[in-house]
């Protein structure tokens, strides 16, 4: 009798024992693998893009609402329009919750389209959310004498681009096909800032500008000085302060290429969305949604996003990952006309 209680008192300590190591698993474990940690943010964009700037934003305020309150640090990783740094969450970053990515919106739908960037698959990652929206439009440098939307269709112009599968040379390519623009599109620049400087020096004339680019830099001061021109916003409804420039519903009518366009635009809904790999352990995951949660709720944050001059619109981990569930959806004959037209020559 006293060796079967000895076993049961021994049994009873064991399980005391395991209790106390599991159980951190499940709650404080989380900051104790937090404490003193730093997490980076691999931006996917260069240092001083609107993506760069919303992204320090937030590693300032982010990483106050995660247990164990670790440091954060900014890495720019630049190429491929974003897929360079999108790829990396998929092979080279570790996916223990110490990294973050602040990736592009093509990166959602260009592995659809392009076979050469299969190593990034959008639904083989976790999505945190997204801070806000994305718009486009088409700028031109006064001096082209390209003014207005429909002089685009009248004159060439030579429009900058980035990354071959990024929105800035996509869309383009998409109006000269459905609307007979005649812009010639020049990519491999690395970054807005370059582009910009290629327009002042007349190397290119124009290009296709995210709307929050137009309100800092060089880019607010040529559109304050009258020597460059908003031509066309490139969804269906313009945005305020906006409003009197002209946007595609104004050109597009046909339900199967509207069909088509939304397969560049609905990504903008997810402008600029955030992930971390796949194998990031479930109670970390739920912490870094939780913080993300709490960060786009901080009052502080917002005014400082706002004072940036990128005020947040933002969706959480599950929108971003309807959007991505919608564009896997779309049937595969639309997905060819869409390779066809923007991987082509132009």
């Amino acid at each position: 009798m006293n060796c079967r209680k000895a076993i049961r008192a021994c049994a009873a300590l064991l399980c005391v024992a395991a209790m106390a190591v599991a159980g951190p698993v499940f709650g404080q474990s989380v900051e104790n693998f937090y404490h003193g940690k730093t997490v980076t943010l691999v931006v996917s964009a260069d240092a001083g893009t609107p993506t760069d700037i919303i992204a320090r934003q937030f590693a300032r305020f982010f990483p106050k609402y995660l247990p164990g309150h670790p440091q954060a640090v900014v890495m720019n990783v630049v190429g491929a329009g974003g897929m360079v740094a999108a790829a990396s969450l998929q092979s080279k970053q570790p996916n223990d919750g110490t990294v973050i990515g602040f990736l592009q919106r093509n990166n959602l739908y260009i592995p659809l389209l392009d076979q050469r960037q299969n190593r990034f698959d959008p639904r083989k990652v976790r999505w945190l959310g997204s801070l806000n929206t994305v718009q486009y439009c088409i700028v031109a440098m006064s001096r082209t004498g390209v003014t207005t939307e429909n002089a685009l269709t009248k004159k060439t112009i030579y429009i900058g681009a980035t990354g071959y599968a990024n929105e800035d040379r996509t869309l383009p390519a998409l109006l000269n096909e459905y609307l007979g623009t005649k812009m010639s599109i020049v990519p491999g620049y690395t970054g807005r800032g370059e582009v910009y400087l290629a327009m002042q020096r007349g190397e290119v004339d124009g290009w296709a500008s995210t709307i929050d680019g137009l309100q800092q830099g060089e880019a607010a001061r040529m559109l304050a000085n009258g020597k460059m021109k908003v031509l066309l916003h490139l969804g269906w409804t313009s945005p305020a302060g906006y409003t009197d420039v002209p946007n595609l519903s104004d050109y597009i009518t046909d339900p199967a290429t509207k069909a088509l366009f939304n397969l560049f635009l609905l990504p903008f809904q997810a402008g600029r969305p955030i992930a971390v790999p796949m194998g990031v352990p479930e109670d970390r995951l739920a912490a870094l949604r939780a913080a993300f949660a709490k960060t786009i709720a901080d009052p502080d944050f917002i005014d400082a996003m706002k004072n940036s001059g990128f005020p947040i619109d933002p969706i959480d981990g599950n929108a971003v990952e309807q959007i991505v569930s919608k564009l896997y959806a779309t049937p595969e004959s639309q997905l060819e006309s869409a390779r066809k037209l923007i991987f082509s020559p132009q």
